[in-house]
């Protein structure tokens, strides 16, 4: 990072003649900051250009006077991606001026949309199609297609539908040098050489900004069923999953474990808001089902209750009474991290470990966590497909900020841990800044100098977003 150079007035001087002044952000406050404060960025100019062609110009510029570029999207990455704190004054590149449907291909299940498209709209856009696009996470009100790419986000409806990366077809991006990559292609299949696509979602923006991507929609499940069944514990949760899988095959979309002190962090901060399961449970699963025109999805789920109740997999549950309850309980769900957060963590993790070590890896953690001391844990997360995310937090009633120092030792204790089961200390978030020393710890070595020649050979200069994914 010594060898680039901050923004200049004569570099300011060149962008104004390159770009329209609306491209030209004033107020740099709203791109300097991230949801977990833990960093604060610095920015010599915020740019916002309105295609791939300002985009291009900008890097030109930039990889020339190699000066540092760091992407801006929704600004809801959880690992520091998206600010810079080491540099004094790089450009930030906001995509919220590419935020435009492009095209519409409901017979093909295709959307052309910009990488500045905020999520929310984009599924709101594909239903007013008759379509729908399965991507789903709290964020969805403020997060945009380019970032979600950009970090292959995860969410609820993995399970059936897959990451970010496996809904989208083609992408069209800008590498450091101003070159355009044109793959908006709404094929299925496209074996033409190197996957430049797949190499470019996933790499946080260090190998090139993402401005339009062709995603896949999907015919919206004609009958929809959702509930809460409470679980004895996480081994019967893990037998719960695979008699739903049974039942329903693949149109099961959502399988959510959930400990109860996440309920509990949840009645504490938000008591106006209603439970789905009272008693709070020890654990409890959120599944739902998407059946096809003429098939009854609340069958199934009467089924599987019948059965796991005889197995003894299921203690108690609800089954959502119509559309209004079926949100409500997914709301419910992505309010967890909301409440985790007016609690007050001390560490938090997204990781994933096979899905049949879960029970055994969640009993071990939790051993290992409290002899290091008493602290509460709430685990929760995508069951279906092996992602937990472990928080931490002080006492009851003891102050945060004397248990904050610890959070390094926790995170070493957790993702030895993970290591051991052959797992990922990072499963959906991705590596921004917060984890370049444990991708250095975990990472295998021949897979780095991989990633490494890769950076190399697309940003020689290192201007796209430096200290990002690789340190």
């Amino acid at each position: 990072m010594s060898r680039l150079n901050p923004v200049t007035p004569a570099f300011l001087d060149e962008m104004h003649r390159a770009l329209p002044r609306r491209a030209f952000r004033d107020d740099a406050q709203p791109y300097l900051s991230e949801p977990r404060g833990i960093w604060t960025g610095h920015a010599g100019a915020v740019l916002a250009p309105g295609d791939a062609g300002e985009v291009a110009a900008i890097l030109r510029a930039a990889n020339k006077a190699r000066i540092a570029v760091i992407p801006f999207s929704g600004g809801t990455g959880l690992v520091g991606g998206q600010v810079a704190p080491d540099l004094a004054a790089p450009i930030v590149l906001s995509t919220e001026r590419m935020n435009a449907i492009h095209a519409v291909y409901p017979d093909e299940n295709v959307f052309i949309v910009g990488a500045g498209a905020i999520l929310q709209d984009v599924r709101a856009k594909a239903e007013k199609a008759g379509r729908y696009f399965p991507l789903m996470l709290g964020s969805q009100g403020s997060a945009r297609i380019g970032g979600l790419l950009a970090t292959n986000a995860g969410g609820m409806n993995v399970l059936r539908y897959g990451n970010a990366r496996d809904l989208c077809l083609g992408i069209e991006a800008v590498l450091a040098d101003g070159t355009v990559i044109h793959g908006l292609k709404r094929l299925r299949k496209d074996n033409t050489g190197y996957d430049l696509r797949n190499l470019l979602i996933g790499s946080e923006g260090t190998l090139g900004i993402i401005t339009a991507a062709s995603l896949r929609l999907f015919r919206k499940p004609a009958d929809t069923v959702t509930g809460y069944l409470a679980v004895p514990n996480p081994k019967a949760a893990l037998e719960l999953l695979a008699l739903a899988q049974e039942l329903a095959g693949d149109t099961l979309s959502v399988f959510e474990l959930m400990s109860g002190t996440g309920f509990e962090f949840m009645a504490r901060t938000m008591p106006e808001r209603r439970l789905p399961l009272q008693p709070i449970p020890d654990w409890s699963v959120l599944f739902e089902v998407g059946l096809a025109a003429g098939l009854d999805a609340r069958a199934v789920a009467e089924r599987l209750f019948e059965q796991a109740m005889g197995a003894g997999l299921v203690l108690d549950g609800v089954i959502a009474q119509g559309a209004a309850q079926r949100d409500a309980f997914l709301e419910t769900r992505e309010l967890i991290p909301e409440a985790n957060r007016r609690i007050g963590a001390i560490s938090s993790h997204d990781i994933s470990v096979p899905l049949s070590a879960i029970p055994q890896f969640i009993e071990e953690a939790r051993a290992r966590v409290l002899a290091h001391g008493p602290y509460r844990i709430n685990c929760f997360g995508h069951l279906g497909d092996g992602n937990l995310h472990y928080n931490l937090y002080p006492p009851q009633g003891e102050d945060r900020a004397a248990w904050i120092g610890r959070s390094h030792e926790i995170a070493r204790i957790l993702h030895d841990l993970v290591a051991e089961f052959d797992g990922s200390f990072s499963a959906e978030h991705g590596i921004g800044r917060l984890k370049t020393g444990d991708l250095e710890r975990y990472g295998d070595p021949g897979r780095l100098a991989a990633m490494k020649a890769i950076k190399d050979a697309l940003d020689p200069n290192g201007i796209l977003n430096p200290g990002a994914v690789l340190a």
